[in-house]
């Protein structure tokens, strides 16, 4: 069963998110005027963003509910897996002041345009998918819950990914923007028509396609295999578009003030 007295607290996992934050402070306290010069302080709420994201992460893949995923429910798994490609993913990006991307970066082409290539939305749109994707072929899934190695390889893929696959909507830098409104609107809606079908691979699957989920002990009386896996799709799918929804009225809103103050 389930103890919700457990917490991970691994050094690899506690100590590398202290030191995040710990280097993220320095660079946007002490250090900032020697990093860039000139630029203006991190407001606090950007560095707000930074640490709930931080903590967000921690909560995902420190809790309980990580054993839960890990052990017992697939469902489980798809909520952390959520909490971890669109919470924690969009809060980390906004977090960034634009001078830890513009100014850091060494300013050449062979550094640029690969980057620009990497985050362009057709790109990573595909990239996001394929990852997901692949990460839930039974035996790959699988191999990553009994593997705790594999399994934080999955979750660093996963973040990784998330990251690049919202940069082109909640990037701060101006040498790597965001693209333009509409395109946001639209890239979104590709995103989100990209993931369906491994929704329907895994909703309606006529069999319980992950072996740990399937001989787990059942934690929720009459919560058989099957209906844990379909709820799991139903989290990742409605989740995916209640996220994609609401940043598609951010999109709009925001592109809706830009022409006012054009047309002004």
């Amino acid at each position: 069963m389930i103890d919700w007295r457990h917490w991970h607290n691994e050094p690899h996992l506690i100590g590398g998110l202290i030191i995040l934050a710990w280097l993220y402070a320095l660079a946007v306290g002490p250090l900032r005027a020697r990093l860039a010069p000139g630029r203006p302080p991190v407001a606090g709420g950007v560095q707000a963003t930074f640490y709930v994201g931080l903590v967000l992460f921690y909560l995902a893949v420190g809790s309980p509910l990580d054993q839960a995923g890990e052990r017992f429910l697939f469902s489980a798994h798809m909520v952390q897996h959520l909490i971890l490609t669109h919470l924690v993913a969009i809060l980390f990006i906004q977090g960034l002041p634009e001078w830890l991307t513009d100014d850091l970066l060494p300013r050449s082409a062979w550094i640029d345009r690969p980057l620009r290539l990497v985050l362009h939305p057709l790109v990573v749109a595909a990239l996001y998918n394929l990852t997901i994707g692949i990460w839930h072929v039974p035996e790959l899934y699988d191999w990553a819950l009994r593997d705790r190695w594999v399994h934080i390889t999955e979750h660093v893929m996963f973040f990784a990914a998330a990251v690049l696959m919202w940069w082109p909507v909640f990037s701060r830098s101006r040498r790597f923007p965001p693209t333009s409104y509409g395109v946001q609107m639209l890239y979104l809606i590709g995103v989100t028509i990209l993931g369906t079908p491994l929704f329907a691979y895994l909703a309606f699957s006529s069999s319980v396609l992950y072996p740990t989920y399937e001989f787990a002990p059942r934690i929720i009386p009459g919560f058989s295999a099957q209906q844990d896996q379909l709820l799991g799709a139903a989290i990742m799918k409605l989740g995916t578009m209640g996220v994609t929804f609401l940043v598609l009225i951010r999109c709009f809103y925001k592109w809706y003030l830009s022409s006012e103050k054009k047309g002004a």
